[in-house]
C-alpha cells in the first residue's frame, strides 16, 4: 500500500529524531572542527604581514621567534592535534596515500627547521614553518575530516580567492586599498586581502582551476573564473594573467568533457572556444578602456625582468662557504643591495640557495617536488593544469621563499579536489 507524503515525511522526521546520540555528537563535534579550521585558514590568508606588524615584530628587525610567526601559523597548528585526536579517522584507497606521505612531508620540513637552528641559522627556518609546515598540517586536517568536510573547506578557500578578487577590482576602480599597506609603487596596483599584487595575481590564476572542479553550476563556475581573471589583470600580474589566459584556454581544449563522443566533443570544444576568444576579445577592449591594463603597455622585459635576473649574480659574490653551507638571510640581502643595486630579491631559487646552501637547497626541492607529484597522483587533468599555473607563477617572484599562505591555500585546494572523485564515493 503506497504511503502518503505526509506518512513519508513523519517517517524521515521520525528517523532524525531516532539518530543514535553518539552519531549526532559526531557530527555536531565535525562542523565545530570544520569551523575552526576555517576560521584558522582566514586567519592565515586574509591577514596581511603589515596588519601581523602592528601588533608584533613579524617581518621587522629584531623581536622573538615566536613573534616570526603568523597567528594563522599557530592556530593551524593547534587545530592539527584537536581534529586527529578528537574523533575517529577514516580513510580510503588515495587517502591513505596523500595522509601518509604529508606526515612523512611535515617530518622533513621539521628535520629541515633543527637542521638550521643546530648550525645557527634560526632565521632561515621561520619561513619553512610558516610556508611549508603549516601547509601540511593544513592538509593533514583537511583528510582527517572526511570527504565531505574537506571538500566544504576548499570550497570556503576558493570563496576567500573570490572575495580578494573582487575586493582588488574594486581597488584598482576606486584607487584606494581596502587593507593597511606600506607598498610604495610608481603606479597603483590593488592588493586585495593579498600581502602583494603578485600574490593577489598568482592567487587568482590558481583558483581558476580549481573553481572549474567546484560543485557549482556550471554558469556560476564561468562567471567567477570571469572574476578572477578580471581580478589577476586589475593586479597588474603580467605573467600571472598570461598564465590564467593560457589556463583558461588548456581547460577548453585539454580537458575531457563527459557525455559526449569525441567528434561531438571537439565540435563543441570549437564553439566554446571561438565564443570564449571573441568574449576575451571584448573583456580585454573594456580592461583597457578602464585603464586596468595599464602596466601592459610595457613590454614583459622591463626593469622588472631584468632585476630578476640580475638577482642570479649573488651566486658568484660569495665564497664556497656561503655556496655550501648558506648564510644568514640579512646579510644576504645587505650584499644583494650593495653589490648588485636591488632592493629585493625576487627569486626564491636565490634566496633558498644561498641561505640553506646548494646541497641542503636541492634536498628541499626535491621534497618539494616529491610532495606536490603524491598530493597530484590520480588527480583530474584540471587539477594538473592548476598546480602547474601556480608553479610558474610564484616561481616567477619570492613567492616560494616568503611567508605567504600560496601553498596552504594549493595543499586545501588540491586535497579537496585532487582525489579522483569516482575513488573517493566509493569510500
Amino acid at each position: 500500500m503506497p504511503m502518503s507524503g505526509e506518512h513519508v515525511n513523519d517517517t524521515a522526521a521520525g528517523a532524525n529524531q531516532t539518530m543514535p546520540p553518539a552519531i549526532r555528537r559526531q557530527n555536531a563535534l565535525t562542523l565545530l572542527l570544520v569551523l575552526g579550521t576555517a576560521f584558522a585558514l582566514a586567519v592565515r590568508i586574509n591577514i596581511s604581514p603589515m596588519m601581523m606588524n602592528q601588533v608584533m615584530d613579524y617581518t621587522e628587525e629584531g623581536g622573538a621567534f615566536y613573534e616570526k610567526l603568523h597567528f594563522g601559523t599557530y592556530m593551524i597548528v593547534l587545530m592539527l592535534p584537536i581534529t586527529l585526536f578528537s574523533q575517529p579517522i577514516r580513510l580510503w584507497g588515495d587517502e591513505i596515500d596523500r595522509f601518509k606521505v604529508l606526515i612523512w612531508y611535515c617530518l622533513a620540513m621539521l628535520a629541515f627547521v633543527v637542521l638550521l637552528f643546530i648550525t645557527g641559522r634560526p632565521g632561515s627556518s621561520v619561513f619553512i614553518i610558516d610556508t611549508y609546515l603549516v601547509a601540511g598540517a593544513a592538509g593533514l586536517i583537511a583528510l582527517a575530516l572526511g570527504r565531505d568536510a574537506r571538500r566544504l573547506l576548499g570550497e570556503i578557500v576558493l570563496v576567500m580567492l573570490i572575495a580578494s578578487a573582487v575586493i582588488g577590482i574594486g581597488e584598482a576602480i576606486t584607487q584606494v586599498r581596502l587593507l593597511p599597506s606600506d607598498l610604495v609603487e610608481d603606479s597603483f596596483r590593488p592588493l586585495g586581502l593579498s600581502e602583494h599584487p603578485l600574490a593577489l595575481g598568482a592567487l587568482c590564476a590558481t583558483a581558476v582551476g580549481f573553481v572549474a572542479l567546484a560543485r557549482w553550476r556550471v554558469w556560476v563556475r564561468v562567471l567567477l573564473i570571469l572574476v578572477l581573471l578580471i581580478g589577476c589583470a586589475a593586479a597588474g600580474a603580467r605573467f600571472a594573467l598570461l598564465l590564467t589566459v593560457a589556463e583558461i584556454l588548456g581547460l577548453l581544449i585539454f580537458v575531457p568533457w563527459p557525455g559526449l563522443s569525441p567528434r561531438q566533443s571537439r565540435r563543441a570544444k570549437v564553439g566554446v572556444l571561438l565564443v570564449t576568444l571573441i568574449g576575451g576579445a571584448i573583456v580585454f577592449a573594456v580592461l583597457a578602456g578602464g585603464g586596468l591594463l595599464g602596466r601592459f603597455s610595457d613590454t614583459l622585459f622591463d626593469e622588472n625582468f631584468y632585476a630578476r635576473l640580475t638577482v642570479y649574480q649573488a651566486f658568484w659574490l660569495v665564497g664556497w662557504q656561503e655556496l655550501v653551507f648558506g648564510m644568514p638571510p640579512a646579510d644576504l640581502l645587505a650584499l644583494v643591495n650593495n653589490e648588485l643595486n636591488l632592493p629585493f630579491i625576487e627569486s626564491a631559487q636565490v634566496v633558498i640557495g644561498l641561505t640553506f646552501g646548494i646541497p641542503l637547497a636541492l634536498v628541499f626541492t626535491w621534497v618539494v617536488c616529491w610532495i606536490m607529484l603524491r598530493l597530484l597522483r590520480g588527480a583530474p587533468l584540471v587539477a594538473w593544469i592548476a598546480t602547474g599555473t601556480f608553479l610558474l607563477a610564484a616561481l616567477s617572484n619570492n613567492t616560494m621563499s616568503a611567508k605567504q599562505p600560496v601553498l596552504t591555500v594549493v595543499f586545501i585546494l588540491l586535497i579537496a579536489f585532487g582525489i579522483p572523485r569516482q575513488k573517493a564515493e566509493t569510500s
